[in-house]
């Protein structure tokens, strides 16, 4: 064994420690095994105080749309989305969980696949259920959650805050129908209550919503839930996108908007005098001419129901719909708002997209007239001689 010398005549094994070094070193050892122990458990302790701090929960009701007491009708996925998303920041605003409706009403006038017509002699409820979807056919219930957490009002966790709701007595369950989100997350007797019922306004529920058109006061992107498909429908237009290429899009809108009615003098009248016009495959090569190219793929997405309308546009461009991949979407699509998901995805893949309205600055469009109207019915304009090119 190597011997290290110390001093005249003594030797000492450099392997073979002193018991006071020993002693040391075992010291050591508990002392820091106990720090250890002592912080896993502090953090465990705080992340649990949190975490039980975190689960409270925010309510607004089991349909996300009504706009009618019976709430028998409802209106479109965007309009939809609008309160979806209200309710979502306001969650995220109060930290809170959200407790998503576990399924969505399909507007009769923007769905015409998977509408179930039943009798009249069914109830509401079941009137409800066979014209409605599952939530999480249409989102990524997993994806919202990682920027606001969601739970589905059919699922046992919910059943599990019902019931310990009821336990908790006046922290339990609060309604606030009416309070305004400021009060809301200022009041301490709100603030400390397991589940916020804010069951919302009959008529839609953003009507809930404060400053709604002023668009620096939202937290959540008006782009986040079209982000938020189903797995199965981002991954059905990840391989649309993948066969058509390199490719421009474009959406138009008509079916829903060419509304026209005759006034006493029995002159037809429309919201949006120029839409038809402006949607015509005539009109529509020559406002995107200079977006566009001659000889490109062009995808696209419209609601006209008349076959071929768009046939003329194949002079120019290379054209493609959804329903050239029905082979990818008959088995997935059940009904018109996953279709429109899932398109609304491709269109944001293109390398350049047309909308029919302008939504926002920057925005490529093709009618000049206001998504908006102010209830101003106007005689309907089919000459260029007012078209701005």
């Amino acid at each position: 064994m190597a011997m290290l010398r110390i001093g005249k005549g003594v030797s000492y094994s450099r392997h073979r420690p002193q018991p006071v070094r020993i002693f040391l070193l075992i010291a050591s050892a508990i002392v820091l095994g106990v720090l250890l122990v002592f912080l896993s458990f502090s953090f465990s302790f705080s992340a649990n105080s949190k975490e039980r701090e975190a689960k409270k929960y925010l309510y607004w009701g089991n349909r996300i749309d009504c706009p009618g007491k019976c709430c028998e009708e409802c209106a479109g996925l965007a309009h939809q989305e609008s309160s979806l998303r209200c309710a979502l920041e306001e969650a995220l605003v109060l930290d809170r969980i959200f407790v998503m409706p576990s399924r969505m009403c399909l507007s009769k006038i923007h769905n015409t696949k998977g509408i179930l017509h039943t009798s009249n002699s069914t109830s509401s409820d079941e009137r409800w259920e066979a014209n409605s979807c599952a939530m999480d056919s249409l989102y990524d219930i997993q994806l919202i959650s990682q920027i606001v957490p969601v739970i589905l009002d059919n699922s046992d966790a919910w059943f599990q805050v019902l019931s310990e709701g009821k336990k908790l007595g006046k922290k339990g369950i609060i309604h606030v129908k009416g309070v305004s989100r400021a009060e809301l997350k200022g009041n301490k007797s709100y603030y400390d209550a397991l589940l916020i019922n804010r069951t919302a306004n009959p008529l839609a529920w953003f009507a809930e919503c404060k400053d709604r058109k002023n668009r620096r006061s939202v937290r959540l992107p008006y782009s986040l839930l079209p982000t938020m498909a189903a797995k199965r429908l981002r991954d059905a237009a990840d391989k649309i996108k993948g066969l058509l290429g390199d490719y421009d899009a474009i959406h138009v809108r008509r079916g829903d908007r060419l509304k026209t009615r005759t006034d006493k003098s029995g002159v037809k009248r429309s919201l949006f005098p120029h839409l038809d016009r402006d949607t015509q495959p005539q009109f529509i090569q020559k406002r995107i001419a200079k977006w566009v190219p001659k000889g490109r793929t062009l995808f696209v997405a419209s609601n006209e129901r008349k076959p071929g309308f768009f046939a003329p546009l194949s002079v120019r461009y290379k054209l493609a719909y959804s329903s050239n991949y029905s082979y990818i979407l008959d088995p997935l699509i059940e009904n018109n708002y996953q279709l429109f998901m899932m398109e609304r995805l491709i269109m944001q893949g293109a390398r350049t997209f047309i909308k029919t309205f302008k939504e926002d600055e920057g925005d490529l469009f093709l009618t000049d007239d206001p998504k908006k109207t102010s209830n101003n019915w106007q005689i309907p304009v089919y000459t260029d001689e007012e078209k701005e090119n």
